[in-house]
């Protein structure tokens, strides 16, 4: 992987992790479903731009199957999971629920990529999972039925991107449908998929200034521009590598509570920031190995 390409995933991490204060933030006033759609169309419109300024071509017609089902697992479905868990859930746990999108991407890799699930892949993933739950610590969470279906949900997100990830290596070979491509039809296909739901969206108050500006930073900047670096990036370099973009998400999330919402920052928070660190050399591969170097071959 090249500095270049490392950096990418270190400023993902930082603009994802920033996502989860949004939610916090927006979707108490702005609802589940609004945010999601809401996440969707902004995001859309900001990427159709920059497409037709870039010469992208669309090719709706063509792609609409490949858009939609993309649509589906990284827009509609992960975007309603975490906009329903932040109401239920502090933002560091739906970040660390997150960060199991790697193990799922390892997973269905090894399944339908036959990348090998090596040992050393394995005990990253699994150093990784428990450095961000060092990162958050001990939950004071009451397990009743609402917090376990969040959890479920944001368990649900997490594979669901994953899925994607499969879905974009698959259609973004040569002479398939280019990154931005893929990164504008399928939000805009997301968009039409929760479209049904906008009579049972609307909020029942008009939103404070705060909270629209909330769904304009994950719209423009979580969503568009995120899908428009992260998509390009996971033809280039693989899933999994790509993935581990989720390991660093908790520790940015963590870092922007502190700066904006004034929540302190533990000694937890260091010391699971360097489990998080060293899972990242074991989870990223490395650069001589065949099945690294061809990450997408079947």
């Amino acid at each position: 992987m090249s500095a270049s390409d490392f950096f990418k995933l270190l400023f993902l991490s930082s603009i994802w992790g920033g996502s989860f204060i949004f939610l916090r933030i927006a979707v108490p006033e702005v609802g589940p479903l609004m945010t999601a759609l809401l996440r969707t169309t902004l995001a859309t419109a900001a990427l159709l731009i920059f497409a037709a300024a870039t010469g992208v071509s669309m090719n709706w017609r063509r792609n609409a199957k490949p858009f939609a089902i993309v649509g589906i697992f990284a827009g509609a479905l992960p975007f309603c999971c975490f906009s329903f868990a932040a109401l239920h859930l502090p933002a560091a746990h739906s970040a660390v629920l997150n960060a199991t999108a790697p193990l799922f991407g390892a997973l269905f890799s090894a399944l339908w990529l036959n990348e090998r699930m090596t040992a050393r892949k394995a005990a990253g993933l699994l150093l990784g999972l428990s450095g961000v739950a060092v990162l958050v610590g001990a939950g004071a969470l009451p397990l009743d039925a609402m917090t376990l279906l969040s959890f479920g949900a944001c368990l649900a997100a997490a594979a669901s991107y994953a899925l994607s990830t499969i879905i974009v290596t698959k259609t973004g070979r040569p002479g398939g449908i280019h990154p931005i491509a893929m990164a504008t039809g399928s939000l805009a296909f997301g968009s039409l998929i929760m479209l049904p739901t906008l009579p049972f969206a609307i909020p029942p108050a008009m939103p404070s200034l705060l909270a629209l500006g909330c769904i304009a930073g994950v719209s423009l900047l979580s969503s568009g521009l995120a899908q428009a670096i992260f998509i390009p990036l996971i033809v280039k370099i693989g899933p999994t590598r790509a993935m581990s973009v989720s390991f660093l998400i908790p520790l940015f999330s963590m870092l922007w509570s502190a700066i904006f919402l004034h929540e302190g920052v533990h000694l937890s928070t260091v010391l699971g920031a360097g489990i998080v660190l060293m899972a990242m050399a074991l989870v990223l591969p490395t650069a001589h190995a065949p099945d690294d170097l061809h990450p997408t071959r079947s």
